[in-house]
């Protein structure tokens, strides 16, 4: 009854989080947009005017005029912050609901000596540590040079990948640098952006002149916010793909991908008038990504594979048992699993055949799974599983006899 209960409360929290970043990343989509398409406004028009634009769409015409100041406060005046306040609260529901509160597996490999508790410490002081030092960035003359604070940014992406890939599993530090940098994005709003709007709305409502410099500093942080949108989404979705962060080179992958979402949402941003280096960047960040995720050897041509004994399934039917069927089962005996994950059951002999390759990525070739090596399955068991299917995976298959 709990497991299902959790379970409940997990999809609450993650379909509340997609709607409202769904919701967020539109904003920030729509915005950009409307400002890249501004034109100079109609001469008739008054007051102190950046451009306008038209727009149809749903049966109508849209007329959008932007202005860099208002006589008087409209009755109604919409803002936006609710989308990402809400979008970084369930994400941080989910964080800790999954991630702290999910048992030491989420965070930690069962070999790991460090202790849970500090795990869990390490996430948070990641969250709102590296929050902190962006701020206190963006009050150094670094902020006024984009491409500059793009590259300190990437290296902090990949230097601190890389100290969190010591202590976290792969799986959990590649989630905590997104949901570091959606910190980050959801910090701008609260301490920035609104802040400004209300110091403009305030001089705006008692006839003083209104300062556009908070305005500006909102508009730089809320392109920052605009450019990181792609880059926490990989990152979110990157534990849905074990080879994303089960290689020796997580960390670079992780720099390349951020590189990868900033060059095609520019890219989208620019279109038609993208530089060539843009363009030549990107794709090499995707090739470069893509490179690192390849096993050094294929399982076809792994030596140790290739020269391992012939496997009897009996064999692998028993580690299979041992350390996978507890989660992997149509009823799992595993404490918080209602069902198994993702839906793989590996309890019968056609069920493990035919999840034989997706085994050996997991198991093998990024060694994902079992998750948080749990159940402490062995080199040697891995390197079993491998060699069976290597061997053609056969269900039928019978250890060598003995000379």
């Amino acid at each position: 009854m709990t497991a299902i209960l959790q379970e409940w409360g997990e999809l609450a929290l993650r379909w509340a989080h997609v709607i409202a970043a769904i919701m967020w990343i539109g904003d920030s989509f729509l915005f950009m947009w409307l400002d890249s398409k501004l034109r100079t406004a109609h001469p008739a028009r008054t007051g102190e005017l950046i451009g306008e634009l038209w727009m149809a769409h749903g049966g109508g015409f849209y007329e959008v005029v932007k202005r860099k100041s208002l006589e008087s406060i409209p009755a109604e005046l919409h803002t936006f912050k609710w989308e990402s306040y809400a979008t970084w609260i369930t994400g941080f529901l989910l964080l800790v609901l999954v991630y702290w509160a999910g048992g030491r597996a989420m965070l930690l490999d069962a070999a790991s000596p460090t202790a849970h508790v500090t795990a869990i410490g390490l996430s948070a002081a990641t969250l709102f540590g590296t929050t902190a030092l962006y701020h206190l960035l963006c009050r150094t003359p670094l902020v006024r040079r984009p491409e500059a604070m793009g590259v300190v940014g990437l290296l902090a992406v990949a230097g601190g990948g890389w100290a969190l890939l010591q202590v976290l599993t792969p799986r959990a530090a590649f989630l905590q640098v997104g949901a570091t940098l959606g910190t980050i994005m959801a910090s701008n709003v609260l301490l920035t952006i609104i802040p400004a709007q209300r110091e403009m709305m305030a001089a705006t409502r008692e006839g003083r002149p209104v300062d556009t410099r908070p305005g500006a500093k909102a508009k730089l942080r809320s392109t920052h916010n605009h450019y990181l949108t792609l880059p926490v989404l990989l990152t979110m979705l990157s534990n849905h793909f074990p080879s994303l962060y089960g290689g020796p080179h997580a960390f670079a992958v992780l720099a390349l991908i951020c590189v990868l979402g900033v060059g095609v949402k520019f890219a989208m941003n620019q279109r038609r008038a993208t530089p060539l280096w843009v363009w030549g960047g990107t794709l090499a960040a995707l090739g470069g990504a893509i490179a690192l995720t390849v096993p050094a050897s294929g399982a076809a041509d792994d030596p140790a594979l290739l020269q391992h004994r012939k496997v009897a399934f009996s064999e692998v039917r028993t580690v299979i048992a041992a350390r996978c069927v507890s989660c992997h089962a149509e009823a799992p005996s595993f404490q918080g699993f209602a069902a198994p994950p993702q839906g793989v059951v590996l309890e019968t002999a056609g069920q493990i055949q035919a999840q034989a390759q997706r085994i050996l990525v997991r198991t093998v070739q990024t060694k994902t799974m079992p998750l948080g090596n749990l159940t402490a399955m062995t080199d040697a068991e891995r390197q079993l599983l491998g060699a069976w299917i290597v061997q053609g995976a056969d269900i039928d298959a019978r250890a060598e006899p003995t000379p």
